[in-house]
C-alpha cells in the first residue's frame, strides 16, 4: 500500500517538476497554472530567497541552525551564524556591479529548487500535507501524541508554549527527542516559539527583555538589532530555529486589547525602523524570523484569541499605513510572514485575512511581491475555531495561498486539519500543483535556514542573561 501511495504521489508531483524543470535550468521558472495561482520564478524574485546575492543556497542537512558542523554541545558553536541573506528564505537586495554574482545565485537557486522538486515528486500526499503543519505539543516531555504527529503524520514543525518549557534542560530533552523521531524524514523540523520580549516571553531561565514599545521609545535601532540578536541566541541555546517575531503591527488604536506594548509604536516610521532592525538581529544569528501580523493588527478592538476582529478599512488605507512595515520587511528579504485572523469586509467580506485568497495571494504575493513562506496565525484561536472550524479553515488557508498552517493546541485538531486538506485535494478543490508550491517554499526555507535534526547539548544561558541585563540598563537610561 505504501509503495502504491508513493507511486501515485510521484506521478502527480512529476507534472509540476516537468513544468518547472526547463525554467530552473536558466534561473527563470515557467508559471504553472493552479486554481487561480501562478507559480512564478522564486529564484529571480528579490524576496524569494532561493539564494542570497553571494550565491549561498541549501545547506548540508548535517549542520546546525547556525551553519556550523554539529558537535553535540550547545556552547561556543552557537556564536557563529550563517550568512543572513539566506536565513528563512529571504534575500538581500543586489548591490551595484554584482550582476555576475546575482546570476550565479539565480543559477544555484534554480538547481537547488530542481533538487527539491525531485524530492517532492517522491513524497506521498500525506508527507506533503504534513510538511505544511506546525503543531503544538502537550506537556513538558515528548509523548506518544507528539511521536505520532512526527512519525505518522510527518508534521513539518512544532510550536512550544510556556507550559511546555519547564526548564532549560527539559526543553533540550524535549527538542532532542522530537529530532530523533524525525530523523530520516523529508526535512528537519521547524522548532518554533513566540519570543518577543515583554509579556510574550516563553523561554525559561532567562531574564525578560523589555517589550517592543519600550525599545521603540528609545528610538535606537542599534538597540533593537541587539534585542533581535539576543532573542535568537536564546532560541538557539534551547534548540529552537524559528521565532515568531518581530511584531510589525502599528498600534494605532489605544484600546487595542491584544497588541499594545507588543508593537514598537503607533507610527509607521518607528515600527518600520525598529521592526526591521529586530528582524535583522534575529536573522543574523541563524534563526528564522517571522514578521507578523499581516496586513496589520494594530487597529483592532477585539482580541482574535477570543473572537473575530473586524476592521473597516479599504485597500488604499491599508497600503498607506498598515502595509508600510511589511512592505519594507519584504524589500529587506523577509522570508516568512504570519497572516492575521482579521476580517476586512471592504476587501473580502467572506473570509478573514488568513483564509482570504484576495489578501494572501492577490495582495501579499501579487502586489507586494512576497515569495517567501506565509504562515497562518493559530487556527485554534476563537476568531477561527468559533466561526469556521479548524479543519475547514486549514483547507481554506492553503487554497488561499498560505504555506504553513499553525495549529497550536490539541493533537485532535491536527487530525482535523490534515484530513480536511487531504479531502480538499481528493475533491479537486485544492490542486496538487498548488499544494506542491507550498511544499517547495517550506522545504526551501528549511534548506536555506540550514536546519538540522542532530541533537544539541546543554545550554549556556549565562551569556544571554548578561546581554539581556545590558539591554535592560540601556533601555532604562533617560
Amino acid at each position: 500500500m505504501r509503495d502504491r501511495m508513493r507511486r501515485t504521489a510521484t506521478a502527480a508531483a512529476a507534472l509540476l517538476l516537468a513544468a518547472t524543470a526547463a525554467g530552473c535550468a536558466g534561473g527563470q521558472r515557467q508559471a504553472v497554472e493552479t486554481s487561480g495561482v501562478a507559480s512564478t520564478n522564486d529564484a529571480a524574485n528579490a524576496t524569494s530567497g532561493a539564494a542570497g546575492d553571494n550565491g549561498q543556497v541549501a545547506a548540508n542537512p548535517g549542520t546546525k541552525a547556525d551553519g556550523q558542523p554539529q558537535t553535540g554541545t550547545a556552547g561556543e558553536a552557537h556564536e557563529e551564524a550563517p550568512n543572513p541573506s539566506t536565513v528563512g528564505g529571504g534575500a538581500v537586495a543586489s548591490t551595484p556591479g554584482a550582476s555576475s554574482g546575482a546570476a550565479e545565485a539565480d543559477a544555484a537557486g534554480s538547481a537547488a529548487d530542481a533538487a527539491l522538486l525531485r524530492q517532492i515528486a517522491g513524497m506521498t500526499l500525506e508527507e506533503r500535507i504534513g510538511q505544511l503543519i506546525v503543531a503544538g505539543v502537550d506537556g513538558t516531555a515528548a509523548d506518544a501524541g507528539a511521536k505520532r504527529m512526527i512519525r505518522d503524520q510527518h508534521v513539518g514543525g512544532v510550536i512550544f508554549y510556556k507550559d511546555n518549557l519547564a526548564s532549560a534542560e527539559s526543553v533540550i530533552r524535549y527538542v532532542n527527542q522530537l529530532k530523533a523521531w524525525n530523523a530520516g524524514g523529508a526535512a528537519p523540523l521547524l522548532l518554533s516559539v513566540d519570543q518577543e520580549g515583554g509579556k510574550v516571553s516563553r523561554l525559561p531561565e532567562l531574564k525578560k527583555l523589555p517589550n517592543a514599545r519600550v525599545i521603540g521609545d528609545t528610538g535606537d535601532a542599534g538597540l533593537a538589532e541587539d534585542v533581535g540578536e539576543i532573542l535568537a541566541r536564546a532560541c538557539l541555546q534551547l534548540g529552537l530555529n524559528v521565532d515568531f517575531a518581530p511584531v510589525l503591527d502599528i498600534n494605532s488604536n489605544p484600546a487595542n486589547p491584544v497588541i499594545g506594548g507588543r508593537a514598537f509604536g503607533s507610527g509607521e516610521k518607528i515600527v518600520t525602523e525598529m521592526g526591521l532592525a529586530t528582524m535583522k538581529g534575529i536573522r543574523s544569528q541563524g534563526v528564522i524570523p517571522v514578521v507578523k501580523h499581516f496586513p496589520g493588527h494594530g487597529d483592532t478592538a477585539v482580541d482574535s484569541h477570543l473572537d473575530l476582529p473586524v476592521v473597516n478599512k479599504g485597500l488604499d488605507e491599508l497600503k498607506a499605513f498598515e502595509w508600510k512595515p511589511f512592505e519594507a520587511a519584504i524589500q529587506e528579504g523577509a522570508g516568512a510572514v504570519m497572516v492575521a485572523h482579521i476580517l476586512f469586509p471592504k476587501i473580502d467580506p467572506d473570509y478573514p485575512a488568513s483564509l482570504s485568497k484576495t489578501i494572501v495571494t492577490d495582495q501579499l504575493r501579487g502586489m507586494l511581491g512576497f515569495q517567501g513562506v506565509v504562515i497562518t496565525d493559530d487556527l485554534t484561536m476563537g476568531a477561527i475555531a468559533d466561526h469556521y472550524g479548524i479543519g475547514e479553515a486549514a483547507a481554506l488557508s492553503v487554497k488561499a495561498g498560505a504555506d504553513l498552517v499553525l495549529i497550536a493546541h490539541k493533537y485532535g485538531n491536527v487530525d482535523k486539519a490534515i484530513a480536511a486538506i487531504a479531502a480538499s485535494v481528493k475533491r479537486g478543490e485544492l490542486t496538487e500543483a498548488r499544494l506542491n508550491e507550498s511544499v517547495l517554499r517550506v522545504l526551501r526555507m528549511k534548506a536555506n535556514g540550514k536546519l538540522s535534526d542532530e541533537a544539541i547539548g546543554s545550554p549556556r544561558l549565562a551569556p544571554v542573561n548578561e546581554a539581556i541585563a545590558e539591554v535592560l540598563a540601556q533601555a532604562a537610561r533617560p
